[in-house]
Parts: structure tokens; sequence; C-alpha cells
């Protein structure tokens, strides 16, 4: 057995699996996946981003990585915080801090042999000879077209001629390339402390942002110990605050309380117990904070009394009324479970596609616009401040089984994220389906989209015509949305099995 391993981009999952087969550990191999990403969707992360990575190993031993960079030091922005640009760069970046992280760990308690500037060579490779942009790419680049005109460094690297890349085009990244060489050179220092780092600061100064060598120095990595919520037979872990993984075991912890039993995968009454669970987590959610600056009020929210009451709210015949804020963000899962049956699970993001737009000089980096998640009311919990991490949407999961790695998942698509989740969980441990069929099977979005504002019930059409019409009934407002849509979520799936690991990506990546 080789181990198995998931990424929504066929060149970042074969320089994952090069790792794995060369007896590999599952976080070294996501390091070189995670790499080869930042330079193949670098509409979704980058070396400008930020990661959450969750690890368990098989000897049952279990982490949370928040790779996630702090609030710059500075005063608090005027409102509303812009979404693009100089004004929207309120934090660092903590993606490499996450890599040299999760590398540490492999070397120290995984038995990982793989060298650092190994795992690099692929994304560099990749970077400097070119590689054809996905549809994916290419439709982010054309959504963007008209904005993108005015965001510093960008039309440079990603137009030709001032027009859109098309699919099938060859990109190459020369100034990419060379930020990631001294990187695999010099170690994640090179980006904090080292020459690349003064490179990247002077380039987001003359974009305008607000921000000095000392901010960049203290960006770290926290390691946490992982929330944990039984399911059936398994046990979930989720990332703890910031990230929204309470929401998602919130979620899970209320549809434990209803006997799914008996229901029709993807029909109304499933769809509609998913929907209200979903509900009842999302209303709290805005509570989330870094607990460092906050104390924390989530404590309480996954205990037996407070799910039963949530669970014991929902009518099967009624819809709670909504909306509620909806959370922007694009993001890229990567998962993997190695040959010794250790599990890592990742999400990495620049927030919004492409991020802040913003370049950093002639690093060939874009920079994140995660800043833009925060607050400027300094009464609310999310406020911003220099040195806090802004509420995360980011939530990776890992199942265990008897303690050990069983199930590796995670999706792109910030609010979307716990939605997904549920539907595919509850596919997966309640009603036994294949990692296939449950990643196949109709989803919904609960909550506006960048191209519908409304905070309508977006539903996949391919769940039947009868069941859009019966949650209709419900009292939900049901807006279809086409047959396998990305809007539905980009999931990834790692499942242990007797026979080995497989992985799966979602068809809608």
């Amino acid at each position: 057995m080789t181990g198995a391993l998931t990424t929504p981009h066929p060149l970042a999952t074969a320089a994952g699996m090069a790792v794995l087969r060369a007896g590999g550990t599952a976080p070294e191999a996501l390091i070189a996946a995670g790499a080869a990403l930042c330079v193949v969707m670098p509409h979704f992360c980058g070396l400008g981003g930020d990661a959450v990575w969750m690890l368990a190993d098989r000897n049952g031993q279990q982490r949370c990585d928040l790779a996630i960079g702090q609030g710059i030091d500075r005063p608090m922005p005027p409102a509303p915080i812009p979404a693009r640009g100089p004004g929207s760069v309120l934090t660092t970046a903590a993606l490499v801090s996450g890599w040299q992280r999760a590398f540490d760990t492999a070397r120290s308690d995984l038995g990982g042999q793989a060298r650092w500037e190994d795992l690099l060579a692929p994304a560099i490779a990749l970077a400097e000879e070119g590689f054809a942009i996905s549809p994916s790419q290419a439709f982010w680049g054309a959504f963007r077209k008209d904005e993108c005109r005015d965001w510093p460094g960008f039309a440079a690297l990603y137009t030709r001629d001032g027009a859109p890349l098309v699919a099938g085009q060859t990109l190459r990244q020369p100034q990419l390339a060379r930020s990631l060489r001294r990187i695999a050179e010099q170690g994640a220092g090179a980006f904090y402390t080292g020459d690349l780092s003064r490179d990247i600061l002077a380039g987001l100064r003359d974009a305008g942002v607000v921000i000095g060598a000392a901010d960049l120095a203290a960006t770290r990595t926290r390691s946490l110990r992982p929330l944990a919520m039984p399911y059936r037979d398994l046990t979930l872990l989720a990332p703890p605050p910031p990230t929204q993984g309470v929401t998602t075991l919130q979620i899970m912890g209320i549809l434990s309380r209803l006997d799914l039993r008996g229901l029709q995968p993807g029909g109304a009454d499933h769809i509609h117990l998913c929907v209200e669970a979903v509900k009842r987590a999302f209303i709290r959610r805005d509570a989330i904070t870094d607990p460092d600056f906050v104390p924390a009020t989530t404590d309480d929210w996954l205990t037996d009394k407070a799910l039963t009451a949530q669970a014991r709210d929902i009518s099967r015949r009624t819809a709670l009324p909504w909306p509620h804020r909806w959370q922007h963000g694009d993001t890229v899962f990567l998962g993997a479970i190695d040959a010794q049956g250790n599990a890592a699970s990742v999400l990495q993001s620049t927030y919004f596609d492409w991020g802040s737009g913003l370049v950093a000089g002639d690093t060939g980096i874009i920079w994140q616009n995660r800043g833009a998640a925060f607050r400027t009311d300094p009464a609310h919990p999310n406020a911003f401040a220099p040195g806090k991490l802004p509420f995360y949407t980011l939530n990776p999961g890992i199942a265990l089984k008897d303690g050990r790695p069983q199930i590796v998942y995670g999706t792109q698509g910030a609010d979307g994220q716990p939605q997904t989740l549920a539907m595919l969980l509850t596919r997966l441990i309640d009603f036994g389906q294949s990692p296939q069929e449950a990643l196949a099977g109709p989803r919904f979005l609960l909550g506006r989209t960048f191209s519908d504002s409304r905070d309508s019930l977006k539903i996949e059409e391919n769940a039947g015509a009868d069941i859009l019409r019966d949650l209709a009934a419900r009292g939900h407002e049901i807006s279809p949305i086409p047959a396998q849509s990305p809007l539905a979520g980009q999931a990834g799936v790692v499942m242990a099995t007797a026979a080995g690991a497989i992985a799966l990506h979602d068809p809608r990546s």
C-alpha cells in the first residue's frame, strides 16, 4: 500500500503521489501537493495566503495547525474594509510557516525522510516550465476581467495583451519560481525574515500596504488540539476557533440526535434536516473569534444539552425563516492517508478568488485579502486588532474509527463548507454510500453567492422536481442551480479501507 491523496488539480495530485510512492508521509505529500497548487491554482491559493492543517497519526495522536496570518500593526481601518487592493491587506500570510511545521512534524513524529527542497521541486518546475491553464482559472480570470485592471501587478502576470488567459494556454511564472526556489534553498524563514521577505515588504509598500518587517517576522503557526464530536461509531475532528470548525461539529451534533435511518439519500427529508441543522448552527457563528483576544463563547455549543435542544427545535415540515450574514471565500482542499495510516487534511486559501488582487512587487506572490473578514466596530468579537486572527471559514476534517484515521475530508466554499460536509458525511456514514456516490450526489447551498445575492436555498436541479416542490412547500425559498454546480462545493475524500486507502475529488472541481 502506498497511501492515497486527493487535490483539485491533477498536477498537484501527481506531485503528492510521487512522495507517497517513495515512502513519504501524508504531511510531506501535502507540502509537495500544496506547493504545486500555489502555482497551478493561483486564483484560489498561494504563498501570500494561509492554511489550516488537521493531523492524526496511526497511534491516535491528533493536532490542528492554524497557519493563519495575524492582523498587521496599524490603526483600525476605516469602514467599510475594501474587498480588494491595498486596503484589504490587513494580515500577514502563514502558509509557508504551516508547511515548515508540517515538515518538522513528519520528521520528528512520523519518521519522515523527505528533503525540504525536494518537496518544493515540482512546484518550482511547474512555475518555470509552465502548465496548461485550467478551465477553473480561465473562468475566474474572465469573471474578474473588468476589476483586475486596477489590481497592482496583476495584469502583467495573468493577462495577455489585456485579455484574460484562456483554458489550454501555457502559463509560466518565473518570478514565482524564484520565490519558491529561495524558500527551497533557505527554508521557510526566507519568507519571514530573509531576503525574500524584504522583497515582499518592498513590493507591498510600493502598492500602498501599511506593513512592517516586524509583522512578517511575528507570523507563526499555532498548534492546538482539535475539537472532537462523536458521530455514530466515529469521532469527527475539526479545527478550533477562530475557524468555523465548531459550526461543522454543531451541525453534525444536531444531526446525530435525529434519526436519519430509512430516509432517502438526497431526498426532501434528508436535505431539509441538513438545512435546518445548518441554520441553527449558523445563527451563532458570528460570535466565533480569536480566543486570545476575546473570551471564548463557544465552549458550551457542543454540549449534549445545547445540541439536543437545537435538534428538538427542528420541525420536519416547516423551514426556519432566513437570512443571516454571508461569508465569501475560495479555497483548495487536499488530503492524504499514507502507507502507515497517518492522515493529513488541509485547506489553503487567499480568501476571495485572486485574494486582494495585489502582487508583491517582482516576487510573483499574490497577497490575500483575509483582512476583509474583520469588522471595524470595536465592540464586535471579530473587530480588527494588530496581532489578532480573523474569523476563518477553513475547516478541514478527519474522522477517526477506534482512534485511527478513517476518513479525511474537506471542501472549498466558505459558508458552503459546513453545508457540503453535512451532506457528504451523512451520505458516507448514515447511508453507507461510496466516496464516489457521496461526492456526486445533489447538494445545496444556503445563502448568497457571487452571482446571486438572494439568501435563498440553492439546490442542484438533479435532486428532482418533486423534491424541490416538497422543500418549497415546507417554506424554503428554492433557487435551482445546475447539476454538478461548483457553487455546491468542491470536496475531496480519502478513506481507509481493508484493501488500502482510496481518494477521490469532487466532479464539480
